[in-house]
């Protein structure tokens, strides 16, 4: 009988999501046979035997010697190849980059940071290169190669890519992902950081067991990634999460975004900076990390500029909470090093203000990825991409 376009089309749907479900079994599973692929998968044995021939040959998954007989013969077990390819994630913060090379299981294989103060976008440009063109190097030899970058930066982010508005950054309309891709030949994805991160987290780190989380990201400035019913919610154009902005203060300090008595103006890592700037002996030039080190060794002034701070985590958690209802709360980024003196003043003004039934079941924790949540989420993304679009053009 002949088939009609329509027909023609559906099978390929059909198929293709055959086949990224087989993959993603397999990937998730490993070892694991091809019976059991089929049973976890509901696919007949023929179509689960073919598809596997298939990944075979593109060389994304690979066989191991026989696993363990239920009565029969032993089967042949099927690994998922995690070093198919390789990923690179990169961070832009507004006083560093972290750039990290995963496999394509997200385990890092390389990273390099560097740190910076008061850049422009040429300037910050040359030095996201440097490292993209390090991680590319560093890639062991592989069937893929570099299959896609993917950049976090600290601002709006359209749904096509283009930074619209990195106030901390003072970026404007930047077309970074065109201009990454023209130079690397390689498909990137531009994403908010926060969202970035807070897909990290779900994906890799201390939010991989819940559905409804959210990421506070930490840094010079304050973003919010939100896991709503286990999937990242970006909103109507992609720019949910602007949280950092929520005002807090009425008539309150002016904000690089135009508004006033912005959260991140109080909670983040340029609060701390230019209160630890008015103490008598502060140091020269204040950091976070010589702040952390004059807060170890007891500094009684440093300590509570850092409660200072985390009372203030608190006010806009608070708001947050009560929208949104979590059941976790992930503070990440550079801040979350400080957790030892943020934490108890943060759950202090939680408990004394949001909602008592808010407070039911709700984890307050502190990243499990330290600073690489974003450069990992990224990197996550990529991946993700690269296997869509290759199983579309394998499966004809």
């Amino acid at each position: 009988m002949k088939l009609t376009m329509n027909q023609t089309w559906n099978q390929h749907v059909v198929k293709k999501g055959n086949k990224s479900l087989v993959l993603e079994t397999i990937k998730d599973h490993s070892p694991i046979s091809r019976a059991e692929t089929a049973n976890r998968t509901g696919l007949n044995k023929g179509t689960v035997s073919s598809l596997v021939s298939e990944l075979l040959e593109e060389q994304l998954i690979s066989e191991s010697g026989p696993g363990v007989s239920s009565g029969g013969r032993r089967p042949v077990m099927l690994l998922f190849n995690q070093l198919a390819g390789y990923s690179i994630g990169i961070d832009i913060g507004v006083n560093y980059l972290l750039g990290v090379l995963t496999d394509l299981q997200g385990n890092i294989c390389d990273e390099k940071r560097e740190s910076y103060t008061d850049l422009t976008y040429e300037e910050i440009k040359v030095k996201l290169f440097d490292i993209i063109d390090y991680l590319t190097n560093a890639a062991p030899p592989s069937p893929y190669g570099i299959v896609g970058i993917g950049v976090g930066v600290p601002g709006t982010v359209s749904n096509t890519g283009e930074i619209l508005l990195a106030p901390n950054l003072e970026w404007k309309n930047i077309h970074l992902q065109a201009v990454l891709e023209r130079k690397y030949q390689v498909p990137v994805v531009i994403e908010n950081e926060a969202n970035a991160g807070a897909y990290g987290e779900k994906r890799f780190g201390a939010g991989k067991d819940l559905e409804d989380i959210i990421y506070v990201s930490a840094g010079i400035g304050i973003g919010v990634g939100l896991i709503l019913n286990g999937s990242l919610y970006k909103g109507n154009n992609g720019f949910s999460g602007e949280l950092g902005h929520m005002t807090i203060e009425v008539d309150g300090k002016k904000c690089r975004c135009g508004n006033k008595g912005c959260w991140e103006l109080y909670a983040a890592e340029q609060a701390l900076l230019s209160n630890a700037a008015k103490l008598p002996d502060a140091p020269d030039q204040p950091t976070l990390e010589n702040l952390s080190k004059l807060a170890d060794d007891g500094d009684e002034q440093v300590i509570r500029l850092f409660e200072q701070v985390g009372d203030y985590l608190g006010v806009g958690l608070n708001n947050i909470i009560n929208i949104f209802n979590p059941q976790q709360v992930i503070i990440g980024n550079r801040m979350a090093s400080a957790k030892k003196w943020l934490r108890d003043p943060l759950i202090s003004r939680m408990v004394n203000q949001t909602l008592w039934f808010q407070q039911k079941d709700l984890q307050i924790q502190f990243s499990e990825l330290s600073t690489h949540s974003t450069a990992l989420g990224v990197a996550a993304f990529s991946v993700e991409n690269f296997f869509k679009v290759d199983l579309q053009n394998q499966v004809v």
